[in-house]
């Protein structure tokens, strides 16, 4: 099969939309109205996260890949490979992601940004060496993260509830559902033969958990419901991520997007993710637009003189 990576997310996404009508079918009585009472205040203290018991154990699940597996492989990766490698290897999956961010550019009314898109991929591939050097940053082409969930968002379609993948980390309802779209828009989805598409899909996973590797550290030190830190960082960024891309419209003043790069380079392979596939992670992205963790941004300083 060819997308086998996304079928388990695409009927997690079914299922638990079957829940939440099977539960309000099944139930009567008195334990109907206790049942509805508790889901009613569920709802009411956090309506964005109506799955959060479930959520909660998918992230218990994806931090025990993570913190066993994922992890360790990226630590290994990061303190031995040379930092020119690891530059290369980011650059060249992220070549590959400005096509399909150019589509999605395209699509959601930005034409100047999906033509430098373009321009960045034509660049990097024949200037570049196949998108191991990044010419097109230095050219000054901007980067930029997209995805049709991001698309999905710009037409107006609602995000849902927060959902928390087994493997692939923070989601919404919306963006979930986008998820079969991200895979056969990303051209490594078709590189052959497949032993090469796999371990080249296993570098990009590890790298992508490289680049996050400090902000991770930094989570787990410091945020005490590390769940709902995640949750609400990751909500945060991608209601910005849209709201930005509907302000700046077809073509409008440039203002950068919460996951453009001002170059795709990076020196010591600490990049962000998009909400790539790292557990437990936040967008994505990216692919790109990928699954990461960031904390909310601060609030702004008060204009009113200190007393």
């Amino acid at each position: 099969m060819k997308y086998p990576s996304f079928l388990p997310a695409l009927g997690l996404v079914v299922v638990l939309g079957g829940c939440a009508t099977t539960t309000t079918t099944t139930t009567t009585g008195t334990d109907a109205g206790a049942g509805e009472d508790k889901a009613t205040t569920v709802a009411a203290r956090n309506p964005v996260d109506p799955y959060e018991r479930f959520n909660r154990a998918m992230f218990s699940f994806n931090d025990t890949i993570d913190q066993y597996a994922l992890k360790p492989a990226a630590t290994v990766y990061k303190r031995v490979l040379p930092p020119f490698v690891q530059t290369g290897v980011y650059n060249f999956f992220g070549n590959l992601g400005d096509v399909w961010t150019a589509v999605n550019n395209l699509l959601q009314g930005r034409v100047a940004d999906g033509v430098g898109d373009v321009m960045r991929f034509a660049i990097n591939t024949t200037m570049g060496l196949g998108g191991l050097l990044d010419i097109g940053s230095e050219a000054g082409l901007q980067k930029h993260r997209q995805d049709f969930g991001a698309t999905l968002g710009v037409w107006g379609v609602p995000s849902g509830p927060y959902v928390m993948l087994p493997l692939l980390g923070s989601s919404t309802l919306r963006d979930s559902l986008a998820l079969p779209v991200d895979f056969a828009g990303d051209p490594w989805t078709y590189v052959n033969p497949d032993p090469t598409r796999y371990i080249g899909a296993a570098v990009r996973v590890v790298d992508q958990r490289a680049g996050v590797l400090d902000a991770s550290n930094l989570i787990e030190d410091a945020a005490l419901d590390r769940y709902e830190f995640i949750r609400d960082a990751y909500m945060q960024r991608r209601a910005g991520k849209i709201n930005s891309n509907r302000e700046r419209g077809a073509d409008s003043n440039y203002r950068p997007l919460p996951d453009d790069d001002g170059t795709d380079s990076k020196s010591d392979n600490s990049s962000s993710l998009k909400d790539g596939p790292a557990a437990p992670s936040t967008e994505p992205q990216g692919n790109d637009d990928a699954q990461t963790e960031k904390a909310p941004a601060a609030p702004a300083p008060s204009d009113e003189p200190a007393k």
